[in-house]
Order: C-alpha cells, then structure tokens, then sequence
C-alpha cells in the first residue's frame, strides 16, 4: 500500500481575487481528494492547517512515505496581479521519482484545465517542499487564485481536481484507479484462518496484513476480485470472494 504525506497549503494569507483564501480551497480539494484515495487503496498522512511548510516538511520526514504531495494555489508577482494563468507542477531536479510524478499529474491535469497549453512540470531548488523533503516530492500550483479565470476554476471544479490528483497518483503507483462508493463493513468468512490484505490486487503482492476469520472489516472500493479494505489502520487489498455483508 503506497502512503502520501499529503500538505494543503497552510497560507491563510493569500486571497482569492473573489473571497476566500489559499489555505481553504487547498483545504477543500485535501478533503475531497480522501474518499478517492482511500477507495483506491493510497494511505495517507496530512498536515493541519496550524501547521506551517516547515513543520510540515519536519513532519514529512518524521515519517517514511512513498510522495510528499504538496497542494497549493500560486500568485503573480506584485505588480502583475490578474495578468498570469496557468498550473505549475514543481519537482526537484535531482530526483527521478518527483520528476515522473510531476509529468503525469501534469498530463492528466491539461484535461480539465481550460488552458492546457499552460499546465508544466518543472524543475525547481527553490521550494522547501521538494527541496527538503526525504521522500520524492512534488508541489503543485494549480493555478492563479490572483486572477479571476482561475480562481472561479479551482473553486467550481473542486470535485473534478480531486479526482484527476488521484487518478494521476494511482498511475504513478500502478495501481488501480477507484471511484469512491458507499463505504459498507463486510465479515471475513474464509474456512479456516485469516484473511491476507495484499499491497495490490494480485496473489503475488506483499501481504500487509492479515484479517482474522468473523472480524469485520471496512470497504472502501472494488476492483475486479479484490476489494479495498481497511483493518485496524491497514489499507489493502482483500480477495471479496471471503467477505461478505
């Protein structure tokens, strides 16, 4: 099971052009992005809003995490507010895994962007969310919550981001892709023993887990035979074949 470190922006400070602020619309896309990954079987950690991108970083390298994924909105310089459009997804140069992550959440992003041409993945020593970070990292700037276009485009499509983030994060895992359903609680029912909760859906993954025969379990999604579970903390992979509800 992959596990994000996943970093709203924590800038109450920067303003939308039309209300509101950096810190509550990253926050919104953070919360629509959850029922997305954990249907799709991603882990995740996240910051508070208390928080700042230095405890945010100190935190992300307390822990041990696949992508530190950092979620912002971007500014145009003083002087030139309203005058920039566009999405930005930052990575550190020396880092193979950012970079890949970068390229295909801004791949995936040019098809809901209005401005496809716009949206770029690119390299950057200058942010502390890349640059120091001991996981791969990435940081992006979805677009100008300066100018009146694209702030109205990140707020009314809040849902439609979220999706396309995690569609991206699922094919930079290689996993499956899982639109949230209603969550239901399912029993283990296998003839004797434990069931195995699996890093991916497939026999010969790493078994993460084991989920003893009567306990119930929590069912976040479905791919072909496998559902996504979780068990007491762990995200996984289980054979729907020994669950029932």
């Amino acid at each position: 099971m992959p596990t994000i470190y996943l970093s709203p922006s924590t800038q109450q400070a920067n303003l939308y052009v039309n209300g509101g602020t950096e810190e509550y619309y990253m926050n919104l896309i953070a919360d629509a992005m959850i029922p997305y990954l954990k249907a799709s079987g991603i882990g995740y950690v996240r910051n508070t809003p208390d928080m700042t991108a230095v405890s945010s970083i100190r935190a992300s390298n307390a822990g041990n995490y696949d992508l530190h994924f950092a979620l912002h909105s971007n500014a145009a310089p003083e002087g030139m507010y309203g005058k920039y459009r566009g999405t930005d997804v930052y990575y550190y140069p020396g880092s193979a895994k950012g970079k890949r992550a970068a390229e295909i959440i801004a791949e995936n992003l040019k098809s809901i962007y209005p401005l496809p041409s716009k949206v770029r993945a690119l390299p950057t020593t200058a942010l502390g969310e890349v640059r120091q970070t001991k996981a791969p990292s990435v940081f992006v700037e979805l677009a100008y919550h300066d100018n009146l276009e694209d702030a109205l485009w990140i707020q009314q499509n809040i849902q439609k981001i979220a999706a396309n983030l995690v569609l991206s994060l699922t094919e930079y895992f290689g996993i499956p892709f899982i639109a949230p359903t209603t969550v239901r609680t399912g029993y283990v029912v296998t003839s004797s023993g434990s069931l195995n909760i699996r890093s991916r859906p497939t026999t010969d993954s790493s078994i993460k887990g084991r989920i003893p025969k009567g306990a119930s379990v929590t069912v976040y999604g479905q791919t072909g035979d496998w559902y996504v579970v979780e068990y007491k903390g762990i995200i996984g992979y289980a054979n729907r074949n020994y669950i029932r509800f």
